[in-house]
């Protein structure tokens, strides 16, 4: 966990945190992910043409992955549908790190240092401060089916890392497994979304096209970026730096929609910032 690669994953985080709030803001849901998977496939199309197909012992992660992604996106469309952006974000994202430690070694048999662990507990502690907050701020009872999927969003991106953290590194290509990768995983949604919607679909969508074009190029870019780092790095220090996008999802939920930051919060942000430094002491 170099310098360079913490930089990369902090750049992705921020980036994350951006589409899911693009994503977030557009009120139809099943449009905002069907603009996301056009966006995607925008991009991966054009970079497709110039980079290596993945090696053959890349493909059976790499289609996994594609199953765990479309798995992510159905239920993150349902957080989102169900709770606020302040509250489902932090909970899935937060309850990822801890769950790729354990995938991780059982797996791949990586077992980090004790900086390395000591860092990954650290910030996880703080993902978890924002995540529990979130829930407690509300001021009325949970509202478990929004938890529910939330947290189950947050088993799937726990899944879908360990895939592909073994499946980049079999591909010889990072951006050849990112290309192939994202130009399955973004077709069913916008294909289910013409499917059900016809001709309707066309008009819905002109409205919030630039913004969920926007955020589909920002998809590409933020997990072409935690791909790299896979190869690069332990899976549970990228994936719990990598869910530093709560802080910044905390943020944008303050600037954005008007929830509140508070100190709690402030508090999550100076736990993760320490697991950061810890994770980069045991690089």
């Amino acid at each position: 966990m170099t310098p360079l690669i913490a930089a990369a994953v902090l750049a992705a985080a921020v980036t994350h945190a951006g589409w899911n709030a693009i994503a977030h803001g557009i009120r139809d849901q099943l449009l905002a992910f069907t603009l996301v998977g056009v966006g995607d496939l925008l991009v991966v199309v054009v970079v497709a043409c110039f980079v290596p197909v993945p090696a053959a012992a890349a493909w059976p992660w790499l289609m996994a992955s594609v199953v765990l992604h479309v798995l992510y996106m159905v239920l993150l469309m349902q957080s989102f549908r169900l709770g606020d952006f302040g509250q489902m974000y932090p909970i899935a994202r937060g309850t990822a790190p801890l769950v790729v430690t354990v995938l991780a070694m059982a797996l791949v048999d990586e077992r980090p240092n004790a900086w390395q662990t000591a860092g990954v507990a650290v910030a996880s502690a703080g993902l978890l401060g924002v995540a529990l907050w979130g829930v407690r701020s509300t001021g009325t009872r949970p509202h478990w089916p929004a938890i529910g999927a939330a947290g189950a969003t947050g088993l799937a991106i726990a899944a879908y890392t360990v895939v592909d953290g073994i499946g980049v590194r079999a591909a010889g290509s990072t951006l050849g497994y990112t290309a192939w990768l994202l130009a399955f995983q973004s077709l069913p949604i916008p294909l289910y979304a013409l499917a059900t919607r016809r001709g309707r679909l066309l008009r819905q969508v002109r409205p919030v096209l630039a913004r969920g074009l926007l955020g589909g190029a920002m998809s590409t870019v933020a997990y072409a970026l935690v791909l790299w780092a896979q190869t690069r790095a332990p899976l549970a220090p990228v994936a719990a730096l990598r869910e530093s996008s709560v802080i910044a999802g905390a943020a944008i939920g303050a600037l954005l929609f008007k929830e509140r930051f508070g100190g709690p919060r402030i508090a999550a942000a100076a736990l993760m910032a320490l697991g950061i430094g810890l994770m980069l002491r045991g690089g």
